[in-house]
C-alpha cells in the first residue's frame, strides 16, 4: 500500500487540490488552502486507500498504519504546542470523513475527540472557561456514543431537552456549569445501558474507534443510498481528516458558519451563509437552532455577521473572494472564530441549484474567469429538469398557512407524512411531503421519494437545504412558531392551523410558502442566461436533437424546448383516441379483407388530420413516422363491460370478440406478432398508414406553401427480406401517391434496429434504406433477454450485488448493446456511406448515454420533449470531452 497519511499547515503541506482520488474532496482542498496562507487549523488526512482496503478486505487497522498515525499525532502536538492526552495542556482533534465527491451529512464526524474527565478539567482551567470546556465534553460524549456505538442520539436529545425545559431555558448556550456536569453524568449512563460497557476515556483507543467508524460510515446504509441516487461509484471511497480543534462555543467572541460565495438558490453574485456565536458546526449544518445571516438582513436588525462581528466579517469576505479566484467556481466554506480569530476549516464547489448552476456559469463567462466549453461542462445535465418544473400560480390568492426560509426553489403539491419510513411506503401511491423537526442523513431514502421537504428548524445551509438542493426537490425550513409532532403525525402553525397525516398541502421552495390543499401550477419561462447555455449548446454540439412526439402538444413542446425535428412519431398512440379506437378495433375484429377494408377508410381521413396537424406545427423540419408497431390485441377491450359496449357498436356477439381475442393471444406478444410482422400479414393497413401520411403532406404543402419532409420508418425489422417484402408496396404507395397529386414528396425510407439479428446483418438491410434508427429499448431487451416492464423486481439484487452497475434501460449498456451499435455502423456505412443514424429508445435523454453516441457516430438522437434541453446540454458536453480526450 503506499502513502497513507498526508500532513497540512501553514509550514507544510503534502498534498494539493490535484489529489481528490487520494484525499478526497476536503483533505485536498484544506492542503491547497495553506499553501494559499490562509489559516487553517493544522492536521493530516489519511488516503482513501485506506477505506477501500478496510472496507473490501474487512481488515483492521494494522500496526504499521498505527505507527504512522502516532507520528503524525507527535508532529500535530510540536505544530500546535498542546499534548494529545493532556491532563494540563490538552490537544482536541475532530475526525472527519471526506470523498472525492461530495456527499453531505451521508458519512460520519466527530469532534472534540481526545475528551475525559482530566482533560475536561484541564481545559477548564486552561481557558478559564468551564462552561465552555463541559459544553465541548457533552457534545463530544454524544457524537461519539452515537457513531462509534451507534446509541440512538434520541436517548441524549431527551435528557439535554429536560434539562432546558427544568431550568426554564430555552439555548444549549444558556446551561450552568452545573447543568452540564449533570447531563455528562447521565450521558455516560445511558452509554453504559445501550453498550454494557464505561465510556472509554483513553484518547488514543478513542481516535482508533473513530477512524474505524468514519471509515464504516462509507458503506453505511444511508451513505449506500445516497450514492445510488447519484450514480456515485461505491469503490471511490473516503479519505478520514484528523485536525487540530478550534472553537466556536468559547463564548461570544466565538462563532462557527457556512457561507457560499454565491447564492446557491438564485446563483447572484453576493455573499450568501448564516453563522452561530457561541456554537459548533454541528449546530449549522445539522439544523439543530435556526441560525442568523452573515449579511445585513432587514435593513438591519443587528443580529447579522456584518453587524455582530464586523472586523471577521470583511476578512471572510476576503478568503470568499480569494477562494473563489483560485478554484474558479462558487465555494461552500465553513468556518469558525475562536475568541475572534477567523479560522477556515472546508472550501468545495457549493452544492447549488439547476437555476443557480447557469446563472453562475454564464456570469462567470462574462467576468472572464472560465470559457463557454468550461461553462457548458460545470452544469450537470440532468439537473435541468428542475428550470423545466411548474411553479405555483399565486394569482387564485391560495391559502398561505406558514412562511420560512425558501431553501430550494420549485413547487409540489403533496400528502403530507412525517418520518422517512411513511414517505417510502405511501410514495408508491402518492405524490409525498415530508415534514421533520430537521432532517439527519438517515433521512436520505424518505427525502428522496418525497416531491418536497419542511423542516421547522435548520436554515439555508442545513443538512434538508442542501440535500433537497442537490436533487432538485423544493425545500422550506426555519418556520418560525411551526410545532411538528412526528409521534402524533401533525404539525401547527403559528396561526393555529392542523395539518395531520395525509392531508395535502402545497410547498414552494421559492418564496418559503407552506399553502394548504392543491394549487394551480404554471409552466416556468426560460431565464436569459439559460438560453445563453443553451445557444452554447447547440454551437458546441455536433449531434442533432430530435423529440419522439406524435400529438399537437409534445410537437408543441419539443419546438419550444429547440427541437430539430422529430425522431420518432409513434402512429399507434394516435389509435387510442376516442374517436379512433372504435374503428380500430372494427378493423381488427373484421371477419373479412372487405370489413376490414371498410374499416380502414372510416380511419384514413382521422389519420390524415394528425398527421396534418404534426407537419403544420414542424413547419418544413424532419418527422419520422413509425408505421404500426404494437400487437393487435392491445386494441382490443378485455373487461366484460368494455367489451358489450364494442358488441353493440358493431352489432356483432360478444363470443365474436372472445373469439377474436382468443385467436390473437400470444404468450409473449412483445416478441411475437407485431411491427414489420403486421406489415407482413396485413399490408393494408401501412398501406392505408402511407396514404394519410401523404395526403396530410399535400395539403400542408398546397394550402401553407411549406416543404415537409417525411422519414418513414418500418419497426422491428429482423430479416432483409422482411423489408424488401414492405418496401416492395410502400414504395408503390409513394409512386400511385405522387401520379394522384402531381407533385414529388421528399421521403426517406428507414428501419428500427431493435433486434441483434438486425444488427448482425445491417450490411444487408443498409442496402434498402436512407437511414437507421436505433430502437435502444427493445435492443436492450432483445440483447439481454430481459423485459424492461420486469426487470424492478430483480434489478435491486443485481445493483447490491454488483451483478449491474446500472439499470441497462436507464443508461446504454456499452458492452453489449453498445457494440452491437457500433456493429450495425460499421456494417451499414460499409455498403451505403450516406446512410443517416439516429437513436430514439429512453437512452437519447441520458446523459452517460449521449456521450456514447456522440463518440459512435451518430447524426442524431432523439428523446421526450421534457428531455430536449438536457439532450441539447449533454450533447455539448460529449463534444468538448471527445475533444479534450482526443485533442
Amino acid at each position: 500500500m503506499n502513502k497513507l497519511i498526508y500532513y497540512f499547515s501553514k509550514s507544510a503541506s503534502d498534498g494539493d487540490s490535484s489529489m481528490k482520488n487520494i484525499l478526497g474532496g476536503k483533505g485536498a482542498n484544506l492542503a491547497q488552502m495553506c499553501k494559499l496562507g490562509l489559516s487553517i487549523p493544522p492536521g493530516f488526512t489519511i488516503s482513501s486507500e485506506l477505506c477501500s482496503a478496510y472496507c473490501t478486505k474487512q481488515l483492521h487497522l494494522t500496526t504499521g498504519f498505527l505507527e504512522e498515525l502516532s507520528k503524525s499525532i507527535s508532529r500535530l502536538e510540536k505544530e500546535v504546542g498542546k499534548k494529545f492526552g493532556s491532563d494540563t495542556n490538552p490537544l482536541l482533534i475532530s475526525v472527519r470523513s471526506g470523498a472525492k465527491v461530495s456527499m453531505p451529512g451521508m458519512m460520519d464526524t466527530i469532534l472534540n475527540l481526545g475528551m475525559n474527565d482530566e482533560v475536561a478539567a484541564a481545559l477548564a482551567k486552561s481557558t478559564s472557561n468551564p462552561k465552555f470546556a463541559y459544553d465541548s465534553y457533552r457534545r463530544f460524549l454524544e457524537m461519539f456514543a452515537t457513531v462509534v456505538f451507534e446509541v440512538s442520539n434520541y436517548h441524549f436529545e431527551e435528557i439535554l431537552s429536560n434539562h432546558k425545559d427544568s431550568n426554564n431555558i430555552s439555548k444549549d448556550s444558556d446551561l450552568t456549569e452545573e447543568d452540564l456536569k449533570k447531563i455528562i453524568i447521565e450521558y455516560k449512563a445511558v452509554i453504559r445501558k445501550y453498550t454494557g460497557k464505561e465510556f472509554e476515556s483513553n484518547p488514543t483507543e478513542q481516535l482508533k474507534h473513530a477512524i474505524e467508524a468514519v471509515l464504516k460510515s462509507w458503506m453505511s446504509p444511508r451513505a449506500i443510498a445516497y450514492r445510488k441516487i447519484h450514480n456515485i461509484d461505491d469503490d471511490m471511497g473516503t479519505a478520514v481528516t484528523i485536525q487540530s480543534m478550534v472553537f466556536g462555543n468559547k463564548g461570544d467572541d466565538s462563532a462557527t458558519g457556512v457561507v457560499f460565495t454565491r447564492n446557491p438558490s438564485s446563483g447572484e453574485k453576493k455573499i450568501f451563509g448564516e453563522f452561530l456565536i457561541n456554537a459548533q458546526g454541528e449546530d449549522v449544518v445539522a439544523g439543530i437552532r435556526t441560525p442568523f445571516p452573515i449579511l445585513v438582513s432587514n435593513g438591519g436588525d443587528g443580529r447579522s455577521m456584518q453587524e455582530q462581528m464586523p472586523q471577521q466579517y470583511e476578512e471572510l469576505i476576503q478568503v470568499c473572494d480569494k477562494l473563489e479566484l483560485h478554484f474558479k467556481d462558487m465555494q461552500d466554506i465553513e468556518f469558525t472564530i475562536e475568541e475572534g480569530k477567523l479560522y477556515i476549516l472546508q472550501t468545495r464547489g457549493g452544492k447549488r441549484s439547476a437555476a443557480s448552476a447557469v446563472k453562475i456559469a454564464v456570469d462567470m463567462v462574462s467576468e472572464g474567469v472560465i470559457s463557454k466549453s468550461d461553462a457548458l461542462m460545470r452544469i450537470d445535465p440532468n439537473s435541468l429538469n428542475q428550470l423545466l418544473h411548474t411553479a405555483i400560480d399565486y394569482s387564485s390568492n391560495p391559502q398561505v398557512i406558514a412562511t420560512g426560509l425558501p431553501a430550494s426553489p420549485g413547487a409540489n403539491t403533496g400528502i403530507v407524512v412525517f418520518s422517512p419510513y411513511d414517505a417510502e411506503d405511501l410514495a408508491h401511491h402518492h405524490k409525498v411531503i415530508l415534514v421533520r423537526n430537521d432532517t439527519s442523513p438517515e433521512d436520505i431514502k424518505g427525502m428522496h421519494v418525497s416531491v418536497g421537504i419542511i423542516t421547522a428548524r435548520g436554515g439555508m445551509t442545513s443538512h434538508a437545504a442542501v440535500v433537497a438542493r442537490g436533487m432538485g426537490k423544493p425545500c422550506v425550513c426555519g418556520i418560525n412558531g411551526l410545532i411538528v409532532n412526528e409521534k402524533q403525525k401533525i404539525f401547527t402553525t403559528a396561526s393555529g392551523h392542523q395539518v395531520a397525516q395525509g392531508d395535502t398541502i402545497t410547498i414552494d421552495g421559492s418564496t418559503g410558502a407552506i399553502i394548504i390543499g392543491d394549487v394551480k401550477l404554471v409552466e416556468p419561462g426560460f431565464s436569459e442566461e439559460f438560453n445563453t447555455i443553451l445557444e452554447w449548446a447547440d454551437q458546441e454540439r455536433k449531434l442533432e436533437v430530435r423529440a419522439n412526439a406524435e400529438t399537437s402538444l409534445d410537437a408543441t413542446v419539443a419546438l419550444k424546448f429547440g427541437a430539430s425535428g422529430i425522431g420518432l412519431c409513434r402512429t399507434e398512440h394516435m389509435f387510442f383516441d376516442n374517436k379512433k379506437i372504435p374503428l380500430v378495433r372494427e378493423m381488427i375484429i373484421a371477419q373479412s379483407y372487405e370489413q376490414r377494408i371498410s374499416a380502414i377508410e372510416k380511419l384514413k381521413p382521422l389519420q390524415v388530420a394528425d398527421f396534418k396537424s404534426l407537419f403544420e406545427i414542424m413547419a418544413g423540419k424532419p418527422v419520422n413516422v413509425r408505421l404500426l408497431d404494437p400487437p393487435l390485441h392491445e386494441f382490443l377491450p378485455t373487461e366484460e363491460k368494455d367489451k358489450l359496449e364494442l358488441a353493440d357498436a358493431l352489432n356483432i356477439p360478444i363470443s365474436l370478440i372472445d373469439h377474436r381475442l382468443h385467436a390473437l393471444h400470444e404468450i409473449n406478444p412483445m416478441l411475437g406478432h407485431r411491427g414489420c410482422r403486421l406489415g407482413i400479414s396485413y399490408p393494408e393497413i401501412y398501406i392505408m398508414q402511407v396514404e394519410a401520411i401523404l395526403e396530410a403532406i399535400f395539403q400542408v404543402q398546397t394550402e401553407q406553401n411549406t416543404h415537409c419532409i417525411l422519414e418513414l420508418m418500418i419497426p422491428l425489422i429482423s430479416d432483409v427480406k422482411e423489408l424488401e417484402r414492405i418496401n416492395g408496396y410502400v414504395r408503390e404507395t409513394i409512386n400511385s401517391m405522387e401520379v394522384k397529386h402531381q407533385t414529388k414528396f421528399n421521403v426517406k425510407l428507414g428501419t428500427m434496429i431493435e433486434l441483434p439479428r438486425a444488427a448482425l446483418t445491417a450490411d444487408k438491410i443498409a442496402n434498402h434504406v436512407e437511414y437507421f434508427s436505433f430502437g435502444s429499448n427493445d435492443l436492450t431487451q432483445t440483447t439481454y433477454g430481459i423485459s424492461r416492464d420486469d426487470i424492478s423486481s430483480f434489478l435491486p439484487d443485481y445493483i447490491d450485488q454488483k451483478i449491474f452497475t446500472h439499470d441497462p434501460f436507464s443508461q446504454i449498456d456499452i458492452e453489449g448493446v453498445g457494440k452491437l451499435i457500433q456493429m450495425a455502423i460499421e456494417k451499414g456505412k460499409a455498403v451505403n456511406p450516406d446512410l443517416t443514424i439516429g437513436v430514439c429508445g429512453e437512452h437519447a435523454g441520458d446523459p452517460y448515454s449521449i456521450d456514447f453516441f456522440h463518440l459512435a457516430g451518430l447524426d442524431y438522437i432523439s428523446c421526450s420533449p421534457y428531455r430536449i434541453p438536457i439532450a441539447r446540454v449533454a450533447a455539448a458536453r460529449s463534444k468538448i470531452m471527445s475533444s479534450r480526450r482526443y485533442p
